[in-house]
C-alpha cells in the first residue's frame, strides 16, 4: 500500500517556532509508523517561497530575494534535520521542476475553461496574501485575520472558476464525512461555501516574485497568486508537470495544516484539483495554535517559544511526546515548562523509565539477567488479552489523528505492567521457591515493554530503538508483525543493563518567558478641596493576569438549541468549541432567544468549568451575557471566527 503524508509548506518570512514543529512531528509520527507496518510511504514538506511579502522583506534586509530565501529555507531544513525528521522530499517553490508543473496546471485550468481573465478591485492584506470583500473587514479597513492595515488594489487578473465548483464541493463534503479531521472543523468549511463563493484572483501584476505565467499565454507580467503556487506543490513533488515519477502516490493519505489555513486546503485545493481532473486527498487535518503560559506568543512580549531551545534542554523525544500527548488534535494547545516537566516525571520517567529499570534489576537478582517467556502464557494470559486488546485499538486514533488518545490507551500497557508486578509481587515468590512464577512476571513485563515500545517507536524512535535494544530485539515490520499482529513473545534473550532514560527534572531548564504584569498606579499627592470627599480605589477583590488566564474563554458555534421541557427559563445547546464532538450547554436564556435564533450563531464559551448538572442534564460550560435592566444580551464576537478560538 502506498502512503504519501504531507506538511504545509512553510512560509520563509520567519524561523521555525513551535507551531512548524507540532505539525512537522504529528506528520513524522504518521509517516514512521506507516513504514513500520510495511506501507511505501512518502513524507513530503519544504518551503513556500514566491509572494510580495517575501519580496518586501528581502528589500528591507537590502538582499536578493533568491539569497533570502535560500537562507531561511535552510533554517528550516537544517532545524528538521537536527530532529532526525524523516522526510522523503523537502520541497521549494523556487525548484524549477515546482515552476514547471504550476504553470502545466495553470495552462490546463485555462484550456479547461476554468481560468479567466479579468480586472480585480478589493482590500488585499500583503501578509495573508489574500483579497477580502469590505463586508469581512475589521473597522478602520483592518485585515479580518491578521489584524493588519489592507489597501486597495486595482489590477488586471486572472481569475479562477470557484464559483462553478460550490456545489461540487458541498456534494463531496457530503460524500465524505472524514475528509476534513477533526469533523467539528467541517462545519465551519461547509458554511463558508454555503455562504457563495466567489470567482478567485489567481495572478498579480504589482509584484514580480513569483511564478511566471506560461509562455504560450504570452503575460510577462503576471506572476501566479502565491497561494496556486503554493498549494501545487503536493503533486509538483510527484512529479506533475515534468516526468510524473511518484504520482502514483497521489491522491495523499494525510495533509496536515494549521487551523489558519484550513480554508486554502479544504475549498481552493480541493476546487483546483477538480479543475485538473485529479482525485481528492482522502483527509485534511487541522490542528489548533499554541499559547505560552496562557499568552499569546509573539515577539514583542519575548514569549515565543523557540523549538530549538526546548530540544536543547529537554531532548528533542521528550517534547515530541509532549506535544503529541498534551493536547487533542484540532484544539488549541498551552506550552509550559511545568507542563513538559510533569509528562517528563510521571509518564516518562515513573510509568515507562521505571519500569524498564525494576525489571533490568530484578532479572539481575534472579536470573543473571537472563529472560525467557517460556512460562508467561501460562501465568498471564489475563493481562496479555488485555494488553493486545488495547494495542490492536490504536490504529483507529492514528487514523482520526488522535495521536493524544493513542498515547493515552497505549500508556495502559504500561499500568498492566507496573500493577503485575505490585500484585504478584516476584520478590515473594522467590523468597517462597516458586521461581518460575517470578520469573514469569518478570518476563511478561519485558513483553509488554516490547510491544509497547514498537507502538511508541512512531513518535520516540530513538528512546525506543534503546528500550528494544536492551531487551535484546530491534523495531522493525518484522518484529511489529510477531509482536503486534501476531500477539506473539520475545525469544529468550538478555537483558542489558543500561542507565536511566528519563532521570527527574525539579526546575525549569529554560528561561521563563516574561509574563504580563499589572502595575501598581503611581501614586499621585492630589490637593485637599474645600467640602471634597476623598476618592479611593480599593485594592481588595483584584486578580492578577496569571489568575485571568486561568480562565478559558472561548469563541462556540450554536449548532443546536432546543427549550428544556419544564422550564421556561432554560435552553439546552450544542455548542462547537473546535472539539472532537459539540459540548452541551445549558443556558438560562429562554426568556430573551428563542431557541431557533441561536442556531448558526456564535457565542463566548467559558470552557473550563467543572460539568454540572441542571434539572438532571449535564452542562459543560457556560455562556457569557451581559443583563441590566433593559434585558440581557449574549456576548458575542463582532465577527465571525473560527469555532474554538480563544479570547483573551
Amino acid at each position: 500500500m502506498k502512503n504519501y503524508i504531507t506538511t504545509p509548506i512553510y512560509y520563509v518570512n520567519g524561523e521555525a517556532h513551535i507551531g512548524h514543529a507540532y505539525t512537522t512531528f504529528i506528520a513524522d509520527t504518521l509517516a514512521r509508523h506507516s513504514r513500520l507496518i510495511g506501507n511505501e510511504t512518502y513524507f513530503l514538506t519544504g518551503t513556500d517561497e514566491h509572494g510580495q511579502k517575501i519580496e518586501e522583506a528581502a528589500k528591507k534586509l537590502e538582499k536578493p530575494t533568491q539569497e533570502f530565501a535560500d537562507e531561511i529555507s535552510a533554517t528550516f531544513r537544517n532545524l528538521w534535520d537536527e530532529f532526525d525528521i524523516s522526510y522523503d522530499q523537502f520541497i521549494r517553490t523556487t525548484d524549477e521542476t515546482h515552476k514547471k508543473g504550476v504553470q502545466a496546471a495553470f495552462l490546463k485550468m485555462h484550456e479547461n475553461g476554468d481560468i479567466y481573465k479579468d480586472f480585480y478591485e478589493g482590500n488585499y492584506c500583503v501578509s495573508c496574501e489574500s483579497f477580502f470583500p469590505e463586508s469581512q473587514l475589521m473597522d478602520g479597513g483592518g485585515c479580518p485575520d491578521c489584524g493588519r492595515a489592507t489597501t486597495i488594489v486595482k489590477e488586471e487578473s486572472y481569475f479562477f472558476r470557484l464559483s462553478k465548483y460550490e456545489k461540487p464541493l458541498l456534494e463531496y463534503y457530503e460524500a465524505h464525512p472524514e475528509f476534513i479531521l477533526p469533523k467539528s472543523r467541517r462545519n465551519e468549511v461547509i458554511s463558508f461555501v454555503k455562504g457563495g463563493l466567489n470567482d478567485l484572483s489567481v495572478t498579480r501584476t504589482s509584484f514580480s516574485w513569483g511564478v511566471h505565467l506560461p509562455e504560450s499565454l504570452n503575460e510577462p507580467k503576471h506572476v501566479m497568486y502565491v497561494w496556486l503556487d503554493a498549494l501545487m506543490n503536493y503533486v509538483t513533488a510527484l512529479g506533475y508537470g515534468s516526468d510524473e515519477a511518484k504520482m502514483d502516490f497521489w491522491p495523499a493519505n494525510v495533509q496536515l495544516v494549521g487551523k489558519d489555513i484550513l480554508r486554502f486546503h479544504a475549498i481552493y485545493w480541493p476546487a483546483f484539483l477538480m479543475s485538473l481532473g485529479l482525485p481528492l486527498p482522502k483527509h485534511i487535518g487541522a490542528h489548533g495554535w499554541w499559547t505560552r503560559d496562557g499568552e499569546k506568543m509573539s515577539k514583542s512580549k519575548g514569549n515565543v517559544v523557540d523549538p530549538r531551545e526546548v530540544s536543547k534542554h529537554y531532548g528533542v523525544e521528550n517534547f515530541r511526546y509532549f506535544m503529541m500527548r498534551e493536547v487533542p488534535f484540532g484544539q488549541d494547545g498551552d506550552f509550559s515548562q511545568r507542563a513538559l516537566i510533569d509528562r517528563m516525571n510521571s509518564d516518562l520517567s515513573n510509568d515507562l523509565g521505571n519500569l524498564l529499570n525494576r525489571i533490568i534489576g530484578m532479572s539481575e537478582k534472579y536470573s543473571d539477567f537472563v529472560i525467557d517467556s517460556i512460562n508467561v502464557e501460562k501465568y498471564h494470559s489475563k493481562e496479555l488479552d488485555d494488553a493486545h486488546t488495547i494495542l490492536s485499538s490504536l490504529e483507529n486514533y492514528l487514523g482520526e489523528l488522535q495521536l493524544h488518545r493513542y498515547l493515552e490507551e497505549l500508556w495502559k500497557v504500561f499500568t498492566i505492567g507496573n500493577k503485575a508486578i505490585e500484585e504478584h509481587a516476584p520478590w515473594v515468590k522467590i523468597k517462597e521457591g516458586r521461581n518460575d512464577e517470578a520469573l514469569a512476571t518478570v518476563a511478561l513485563v519485558a513483553n509488554l515493554l516490547a510491544k509497547a515500545s514498537v507502538m511508541l517507536h512512531s513518535i520516540m524512535p530513538s528512546t525506543t530503538a534503546t528500550i528494544a535494544d536492551a531487551l535484546g530485539f530491534e523495531i522493525t515490520t518484522e518484529s511489529y508483525t510477531k509482536l503486534i499482529l501476531n500477539k506473539g513473545l520475545l525469544d529468550t534473550f538478555t537483558i542489558k543493563k543500561i542507565p536511566p532514560l528519563f532521570p527527574r527534572v525539579d526546575e525549569p531548564l529554560m528561561q521563563e518567558a516574561p509574563k504580563a504584569m499589572i502595575e501598581e498606579a503611581p501614586k499621585v499627592e492630589h490637593p485637599v478641596l474645600e467640602d471634597k470627599k476623598e476618592s479611593t480605589v480599593s485594592l481588595e477583590g483584584l486578580i492578577t493576569i496569571d489568575q485571568f488566564f486561568q480562565t478559558s474563554l472561548k469563541i462556540g458555534t450554536v449548532l443546536n438549541a432546543q427549550e428544556v421541557p419544564k422550564s421556561s427559563k432554560l435552553l439546552k445547546l450544542q455548542v462547537d468549541l473546535g472539539e472532537d464532538s459539540p459540548r452541551q450547554i445549558i443556558a438560562g436564556i429562554r426568556e430573551y432567544y428563542s431557541a431557533e435564533s441561536l442556531i448558526g450563531t456564535q457565542v463566548c464559551v467559558v470552557a473550563n468549568l467543572k460539568p454540572a448538572k441542571l434539572m438532571g442534564m449535564l452542562s459543560e460550560g457556560m455562556i457569557l451575557a451581559a443583563k441590566d435592566a433593559d434585558g440581557l444580551c449574549l456576548i458575542r464576537p463582532e465577527k465571525t471566527r473560527l469555532s474554538g478560538s480563544s479570547v483573551g
